[in-house]
């Protein structure tokens, strides 16, 4: 705040209050020549009259106490322009103490469970159920709060994992997020294929999900020549894609963004950009461990080897 605010915030407030203190005074003094406080001349029904009596002194005197109040209370907790008060109080500080207390709290509720690994925590019902209710309030706005996603946002009930599914790759991916990128291909293939490149690719694409689809198909044909132009780098020669890269599989029946082939096309042609953020600062080590257990679990039983 500039020293011009600062005082123009002092100065409203001391008229404020001065204002006021000047009103109570002015309205509650009698004065030499005032009527009566019964000759007010307002009668209703023949014997009910209006008066009009000052304020008891008590009541008075309890705005005169509540303005002195107000003037310690600014003094104390501040709030005359930058003056910070003589007790030191501030919101920030008040609230740095409550966040201080509640992280307290927490660490001795998730404690039992740090540094514990995600498949140990998958067989503890408590642990379970901390996670559930981590990715309640983190992720299932994005997720769904059965875990089953939405277009554009993965499916993590599933046994289908584009960044790898080991319980360490999933930890990473909560705290660390990903960055999942399709570059536009649209004019580069038209320029190598025609002007109906991408829908070549689009039936190979669809070939690679049910191979008899291939069969005497012209266009699946010169899609694979095209594929093996671009596409191979990341999805690899059989489209079994790449978790390193986060490079879907292209053999499952799993469509991120749908399979119409509409939505193929502008795959294809626009490219996609999924992004998952980092999580680890927002919910910490432990909290991290506590909800990529309960995601990894969906799809991983205690009895089950990991993926």
């Amino acid at each position: 705040m500039s020293t011009g605010w600062n005082w123009y915030v002092i100065a409203l407030t001391a008229l404020n209050i001065l204002g006021v203190a000047w009103l109570l005074w002015w309205t509650s003094k009698r004065r030499p020549g005032d009527p009566k406080p019964e000759d007010t001349s307002h009668y209703w029904d023949g014997d009910i009259t209006e008066y009009n009596k000052p304020m008891p002194r008590w009541w008075i005197n309890g705005f005169y106490i509540a303005i002195v109040f107000g003037i310690g209370y600014l003094f104390w907790y501040g709030g005359l322009g930058t003056y910070t008060g003589l007790g030191k109080w501030s919101s920030q500080g008040e609230h740095a103490l409550q966040k201080a207390a509640a992280d307290a709290r927490l660490e001795e509720t998730f404690s039992p469970y740090r540094d514990q690994p995600l498949e140990v925590l998958a067989k503890d019902p408590n642990a379970l159920a901390l996670g559930r209710s981590i990715f309640a309030n983190t992720c299932a706005t994005c997720h769904g709060s059965s875990a089953q996603g939405a277009i554009g946002y993965p499916n993590l009930a599933d046994d289908i994992w584009h960044w790898g599914g080991e319980p360490e790759r999933v930890l990473q991916t909560v705290m660390e997020g990903r960055e999942g990128i399709m570059p536009p291909w649209g004019q580069v293939l038209t320029g190598m294929g025609g002007e109906h490149a991408v829908d070549y690719v689009v039936a190979y694409v669809r070939a690679l999900h049910d191979p008899a689809l291939a069969r005497n198909n012209f266009m699946a044909a010169q899609g694979k020549q095209l594929y093996d132009g671009v596409c191979v780098a990341c999805h690899g020669v059989d489209g079994k894609g790449n978790q390193e890269l986060g490079a879907p599989d292209l053999t499952d029946d799993y469509w991120l963004y749908g399979d119409s082939s509409e939505s193929l096309r502008k795959t294809i042609t626009e490219g996609r950009h999924g992004s998952m953020p980092a999580h680890g600062e927002l919910l910490g080590p432990t909290r991290s461990r506590l909800v990529a257990a309960w995601v990894w679990s969906l799809s991983n039983t205690p009895a089950q080897p990991v993926k």
